[in-house]
């Protein structure tokens, strides 16, 4: 028998590449407060905490013992559910999709946004991506070996890129962007004008746009969110990534959907095809009776988020603690006081307060002197997790 002691394993170059999970980290601290017995609020991450409207519940359950979802489903996912998105599409944003060609089905929106990277960059091309944003835009680049060049995202220019400070070299080499809105961390939102802008500047520069569109179901006072695809031109420069994680409360059951440029949506199906079939038919199922049933429980899941943000601000209100309301998604963007770091923040108002917060840092060098807060918890828990900060005195 062979001496196994010395056997080594010798991971690829890309596992020592890939950007560290920071969500795990966050997660470990607040669970290290927790097993101490302490009452912790945990704001820190983006995870819904309403249920699955009843009626999809329900969908699943019918579907579930029909034989034909018991076989493998077609490898593109079931016509239906294509056409249930496009559907949705056309209902919300009149924009018209080709079910066939314009729509591909994802295991949850994050896959998407890993893939397009792996379809498009080859090691060494240039990504651009927004400083703060979400974290796997940075790992699907890593493991494409692809080169992120970086988009600051300032209050002072709303929290949206600005194209002209991107240097033309930089612009013309890059092949791959994404954008975010309404954007995950700093709850801003984007006009019809900007989307053109981005549009023009993509053609001009031959990038490929990559929108998450993950928070397009919550935008507040009364406006809804624009769809990147709503913009002429949109179809030929790039595709939106949807979900319904947010819009149904279906965050477990993993159901995304990439949308637009009938060229990357088949990029996006081959890819697929190497790596798994698709998702569940009795799941399909339900997903297509979430997009074509009644959208009362969007319209209540988003009136329950304002209620949430505006419970909030009134309450940071009372302490000194002032920051613009977002205008969509259900996270609040919130500067640090003076003398601290977002880390440091983050770990005095859980070590002291025991609420969880994430550290802006986290999402980027911009993201630094803010912290983000999740409207994921009941109006009197978000009331009380800012009072426990006030009494930190920290503000005013």
């Amino acid at each position: 028998m062979k001496d196994t002691q010395s056997f080594k394993i010798s991971p690829a170059d890309r596992m020592s590449g890939l950007p560290a999970q920071f969500f795990a980290a966050l997660v470990g601290k607040a669970g290290a407060q927790a097993a101490k017995g302490r009452d912790v609020i945990n704001l820190g991450q983006g995870n819904p905490d309403q249920p699955t409207p009843a009626h999809i519940v329900a969908a699943l359950q019918e579907a579930a013992p029909n034989p034909l979802y018991h076989r493998y489903p077609p490898f593109k996912g079931f016509p239906f559910l294509k056409e249930a998105v496009a559907q949705r599409y056309k209902e919300d944003y009149d924009v018209v999709l080709d079910p066939e060609k314009e729509v591909a089905i994802l295991f949850g929106g994050k896959t998407g946004l890993i893939e397009i990277s792996q379809c498009l960059l080859n090691p060494g091309d240039i990504c651009l991506v927004p400083d703060p944003g979400y974290p796997d835009y940075w790992s699907g680049v890593a493991l494409a070996g692809g080169r992120m060049e970086y988009m600051p995202l300032t209050a002072d220019n709303h929290f949206l890129p600005d194209y002209d400070m991107i240097h033309t070299t930089i612009a013309d080499q890059a092949k791959l962007m994404f954008i975010n809105y309404p954007n995950n961390p700093t709850g801003a939102v984007a006009s019809p004008a900007f989307y053109s802008q981005t549009v023009e500047f993509a053609a001009r520069h031959g990038i490929v746009v990559a929108s998450d569109f993950a928070y397009g179901a919550i935008g507040f006072d009364g406006n809804q969110p624009v769809s990147f695809l709503q913009t002429p031109g949109a179809k030929e420069v790039g595709v939106e990534f949807y979900t319904l994680s947010k819009t149904y409360n279906m965050a477990g059951w993993r159901v995304g959907f990439a949308l637009g440029n009938p060229e990357i949506i088949s990029l996006i199906n081959l890819i697929q095809d190497h790596y798994y079939c698709s998702l569940f038919g009795g799941i399909q199922a339900a997903s297509a009776v979430a997009l074509t049933g009644p959208q009362d429980c969007v319209s209540e899941l988003r009136a329950t988020y304002e209620k949430r943000r505006n419970a909030l601000y009134n309450a940071m209100g009372k302490i000194g603690w002032e920051a613009p309301k977002p205008g969509g998604s259900f996270f609040c963007w919130l500067p640090v006081p003076i003398g601290h770091t977002s880390a440091s923040f983050a770990d005095l108002v859980l070590e002291q307060a025991d609420v969880v917060v994430a550290p802006g840092i986290g999402f980027g060098t911009c993201g630094e002197n803010y912290v983000r807060l999740g409207l994921l918890a009941p109006e009197e828990r978000l009331e009380e997790a800012i009072e426990r900060i006030g009494r930190l005195r920290l503000f005013g």
